[in-house]
C-alpha cells in the first residue's frame, strides 16, 4: 500500500471538527499536529462488538499493529507483530477484522514485540497523535465522496500519479522513464492490441517481452482484460454481469463484505468513503462474485485484488478478470478449503531450499512455516506488501507469465531479508524473523530494480509443475483426502488464451450457443473463368500431360512383353530312382536275316538311345 506522506498542519485548516461518520472521537478547536515519525502508512478500521473499533495500522510494506479503541474512554492497547498465519504460540484473535477463511489459516501470528516496535509505541500520547494527524486529512468536503468532481480539489488534498492522497508532487518524477518512451511504448502496445490474436498466436514471446518492461499506465486498463482472457468472457457474457449485480445475493456474504469494504486501500481516492463510487462499486463486484460461484463464496484476500482492478477498469471489466485470475491463474486460492495455497506453501519451500540454501536453513532452524509470511504475499498478489508501483509490475507479469511470477517474487524477497549472514545476525526467533521479512528496505524494491532481479531468478513452469506433482505426492500421503488437482492451473497468458480458442471451436459442437448468438452462412464463391491464353495454356499442359501417361503405359507393357519372353519353359521332370530297384539285361543279337530280309541293310542306330540293353524296374 501507498504510504501516506505527512503534509503541512497549517494548510489543513481551524474547522477540524468530529462528523457522525468519522471513526475516532477527537478534539476540536486546534489542527492535529504533526504526524509521528513511526506513524502508519495505512489504516483499516471496522466496527466491532460492544461499541469498540479496532483499526489495523502498517507500516509502509513493513509490521502490522492492531489497536482497540474505546469509544468513551479513548484508549489504547497496542498489540504485537502480525502476520497472517497459524501456529500453537502465534495465534491471536482480532475482533472485528474479516478473517482468512479455511482450516489453519485464521488468525493473526502474533509475539513478543521486538525493541524496534516498543520505541515506536512508547508512549500511548504518540500513538494518538498519529492517529488524530492521519484523521486529520479528511475534512467536511472528503467526508461527503471520493470523487474530486463531487467535492473539487481541495488544497491539501494533494495525490500522487496512482490516485494515493498525502504523496508531494516531487515524488512523481522520480524513476519515470522519459515522455518520449512511454509514447514509444504506448503506440507499440497499441498495435498489438489492435491485432490481439495474432499477436498471442504468432508473437507471444514478444508479448511476454513487453510486459516484462512494464504495460504503459494508460494501457492497462485494455492489456489487463485481454492477457487474463476476462474481455473474452465479457463479450461472451454479455450482460451477466448486470444480472449478477441486480440479484440480492446471500446477507451473510453481504454483512462480511460490508465489514470489509473500507479497509482496502483507505487513502487511495477512490475508496475514501462510503459513498464513494469506489466502496459502491466494490461492494457490488464482491456481491457479484459470490453469486456467481456460491459454493467458494468471499473471501477476504479478494477484496485487495478487486480494488486493485477497479483502479484500473470499469466494473463489469474488472468482474471478469477476478473470475479468470480465480479459475485460470488461481483456481483453488479462494475456496473454503484453501488447498491450493497450502501446496504453493510447500513448493515455494522446496524452490528456496534451492535457490537460496542459508534462508532456508534459518527458516528451518526456527520453524517459521511457509503459511507464515507466503499466504498474504500469495494471495493479495503483493497489493498489500509491496510499493504501488512495484505491485503494478508484478501484476503485468503475472497476467503474461504466471504463477511462476509469484514464486520468482517470493523468492527475491525471502533472498533480500535472510539471504545474507549480515541480516540474519539479529534474527534470532520467529518474531524477529517475520519482522525482517516486513522491512526491507525500501529503495531495494524499487521497480525498475526489483523486477530486473524477478526475472533472473532461475525458476520456470517446468520447475514449478515438477515440485507440485512432487510436494503433492507427499501431502496426499499425509491425507489421502486432499482433493486439489495442480493441472487445472494454467501456466501463462498464452495457454489461457489457446484453452478459449479451443472452447469457441468445439462450442459449434456441443451445441452450447448462447441467446444472442447468430451463424452467418457459408458463402462459396466460384473462381473466375481463366482468360483465352491462360485458357489455350492449360489447354496445352493437359494435352502434354496426357501424351506423357501414354507413353508410360506402352513403356510398361513393353516391358511386361520383354520379360515373358526371357522366362523359360520347364524342362522334363527326372524319374524319381531313389529307393528303387532296377536291372539291366542284354538286349540279344539278331541275325541280319532275322532282322529283316536278305539283302536289307540295318536302320541307323537311334541317337541317345541303348539298343543293346534294356532296363526294367
Amino acid at each position: 500500500m501507498a504510504a501516506l506522506q505527512g503534509g503541512d498542519p497549517d494548510s489543513w485548516g481551524a474547522g477540524w471538527q468530529r462528523r457522525p461518520t468519522d471513526t475516532l472521537p477527537v478534539a476540536s478547536g486546534s489542527p492535529p499536529p504533526a504526524p509521528h515519525p513511526h506513524a502508519a502508512s495505512a489504516l483499516s478500521g471496522a466496527k466491532g462488538n460492544d461499541s469498540k473499533e479496532e483499526i489495523s495500522l502498517q507500516r509502509p510494506w513493513g509490521a502490522r499493529w492492531t489497536e482497540v479503541l474505546a469509544r468513551d474512554e479513548c484508549t489504547a492497547v497496542p498489540l504485537g507483530p502480525c502476520s497472517i498465519g497459524n501456529g500453537p504460540s502465534t495465534v491471536h484473535k482480532l475482533r472485528g477484522l474479516g478473517t482468512l477463511k479455511g482450516a489453519g489459516l485464521v488468525g493473526m501470528a502474533s509475539g513478543p514485540m521486538s525493541s524496534a516496535d516498543s520505541s515506536s509505541l512508547s508512549t500511548l500520547e504518540e500513538l494518538s497523535d498519529a492517529f488524530d494527524s492521519a484523521l486529520g486529512c479528511h475534512d467536511d468536503s472528503s467526508s461527503l465522496g471520493s470523487d474530486s468532481e463531487l467535492n473539487g480539489a481541495a488544497p491539501y488534498r494533494q495525490t500522487d500519479r496512482y490516485g494515493f492522497l498525502g504523496a508531494s508532487g516531487t515524488q512523481d518524477g522520480l524513476g519515470q522513464p522519459p515522455v518520449e518512451l512511454i509514447r514509444h511504448r504506448e503506440a507499440r502496445w497499441l498495435e498489438m492490441t489492435s491485432l490481439w490474436e495474432k499477436a498471442m498466436a504468432r508473437r507471444y514471446k514478444k508479448v511476454k517481452v513487453l510486459c516484462r518492461k512494464g504495460i504503459p499506465s494508460s494501457m492497462r486498463a485494455r492489456c489487463w482484460p485481454l492477457l487474463c482472457g476476462g474481455q473474452t468472457s465479457m463479450d461472451r457474457n454479455h450482460g451477466k454481469y448486470k444480472e449478477l449485480e441486480q440479484s440480492p445475493g446471500d446477507p451473510q456474504w453481504l454483512e462480511t463484505i460490508e465489514k470489509d469494504i473500507h479497509r482496502q486501500f483507505p487513502f487511495h481516492e477512490m475508496f475514501l468513503s462510503p459513498e464513494g463510487h469506489g466502496q459502491r462499486g466494490l461492494m457490488q463486484l464482491l456481491k457479484a462474485y459470490t453469486v456467481y460461484r456460491p459454493r467458494e463464496g468471499y473471501c477476504q484476500a479478494q477484496g485487495p485484488v478487486a480494488a486493485v482492478l477497479l483502479m484500473h477498469m470499469p466494473a463489469e471489466q474488472a468482474f471478469w478478470c477476478l473470475v479468470q485470475i480465480s479459475e485460470r491463474y488461481l483456481p483453488g486460492y479462494y475456496s473454503p478449503e484453501m488447498e491450493a495455497v497450502l501446496l504453493d506453501g510447500e513448493v515455494f519451500v522446496a524452490l528456496l531450499r534451492r535457490v537460496c540454501p542459508k534462508a532456508y536453513k534459518h527458516l528451518q532452524k526456527h520453524s517459521v512455516g511457509p503459511l507464515l509470511y507466503v499466504t498474504e504475499w500469495f494471495l493479495c498478489l503483493y497489493s498489500r506488501t509491496l510499493p504501488f508501483p512495484t505491485v503494478l509490475r508484478i501484476w503485468d507479469a503475472f497476467l503474461s507469465e504466471g504463477v511462476k511470477v509469484l514464486f520468482r517474487v517470493g523468492l527475491v524477497l525471502v533472498r533480500l531479508a535472510l539471504g545474507s549472514s549480515e541480516n540474519l545476525r539479529d534474527c534470532t526467533g520467529v518474531v524477529e524473523t517475520l519482522e525482517k521479512l516486513r522491512s526491507i528496505p525500501a529503495r531495494l524494491l524499487q521497480e525498475d530494480t526489483f523486477m530486473a532481479e524477478v526475472h533472473n531468478v532461475a525458476v520456470s513452469d517446468r520447475d514449478v509443475e515438477r515440485e507440485c506433482r512432487t510436494q503433492l505426492a507427499k501431502l496426499r500421503k499425509v491425507r489421502p483426502d486432499f482433493g486439489y488437482r495442480p493441472e487445472q492451473r494454467l501456466p501463462n497468458a498464452k495457454a489461457v488464451f489457446d484453452a478459449q480458442q479451443l472452447e469457441d471451436a468445439q462450442q459449434p459442437r456441443k451445441g452450447r450457443h448462447s441467446a444472442h448468438a447468430f451463424h452467418i452462412p457459408e458463402i462459396v464463391v466460384d473462381p473466375p473463368p481463366p482468360a483465352p491464353k491462360e485458357q489455350r495454356r492449360l489447354e496445352r499442359e493437359r494435352l502434354k500431360e496426357q501424351r506423357r501417361q501414354e507413353q508410360e503405359r506402352r513403356r510398361q507393357e513393353e516391358a511386361a512383353e520383354k520379360q515373358a519372353r526371357k522366362k523359360k519353359p520347364p524342362g522334363r521332370k527326372k524319374p524319381d530312382t531313389r529307393g528303387k530297384t532296377f536291372h539291366v539285361a542284354q538286349r540279344p543279337m539278331l541275325s541280319r536275316a532275322q532282322e529283316g530280309g536278305e539283302g536289307e541293310e540295318p536302320g541307323p542306330a537311334k541317337r541317345n538311345s541303348a539298343p543293346y540293353l534294356e532296363t526294367y524296374f
